[in-house]
């Protein structure tokens, strides 16, 4: 056994522990805990957001049920990897909240630096092969990139539509941002962008997403 790849692998597990300290603006689709062994209650801490651990597991969910709606055929073992590594960067850059406008202008050099330090924990080739995914994702040019996208931007869409636009109606966001903000949902999955589009429409006759 190479006790120094082993060291450097484990190294990189365990920073990406802090994913679960990441909160993200999106809040769990419900509010109730399961009783504890002894048959009790416990307090329950919510309503509460989503941290990134939870959203790259369920992304990852989302590619190996729904692959089928892809646009194009893809590798869906790459895509799962492909989601699980697309926001490590934001141990170090954070969150960064889709319609911040401000926050967004500094987001691609915050989450370059932080791709450098954390897939630099990995040996060699494994670097490699998470930062390309990583890249990949980035640059939508690739099938299982633009599917990963379809993913990665109707999970929190369905959380906000399940909790009544609770985060939506916070940060006062319009149907016309979110729609502009999901436009390219086409490019990964046709199927899918037409039913989301749906869901924003009924929304909006609902109230919960204004014009």
């Amino acid at each position: 056994m190479d006790l120094k790849r082993l060291e450097a692998q484990l190294s990189f597990l365990m920073e990406a522990d802090r994913l679960k300290n990441i909160y993200r603006q999106t809040y769990t689709k419900v509010d109730d805990l399961p009783p504890q062994p002894d048959g009790s209650n416990v307090t329950k801490p919510y309503p509460r957001r989503e941290n990134d651990a939870e959203h790259s597991f369920s992304l990852a969910l989302f590619v190996a049920v729904l692959a089928e709606y892809s646009n194009e055929p893809i590798d869906v073992l790459k895509t799962m990897k492909m989601v699980l590594v697309h926001d490590i960067v934001e141990i170090d850059a954070g969150d960064t909240y889709c319609y911040d406008v401000a926050a967004n202008t500094t987001k691609r050099e915050r989450e370059l630096r932080a791709a450098e330090r954390l897939f630099g924990l990995l040996p060699d080739e494994q670097q490699n092969e998470y930062r390309q995914l990583w890249d990949e994702f980035e640059a939508q040019q690739t099938a299982e990139s633009r599917f990963a996208a379809v993913a990665d931007r109707i999970q929190p869409l369905l959380l906000n539509l399940s909790r009544d636009g609770l985060s939506w109606q916070q940060h006062g966001i319009h149907l016309h941002q979110v729609q502009q903000r999901n436009e390219r949902l086409c490019d990964g999955s046709k199927e899918i962008h037409e039913y989301i589009f749906g869901l924003l429409r009924d929304a909006n006759k609902r109230g919960i997403l204004p014009d």
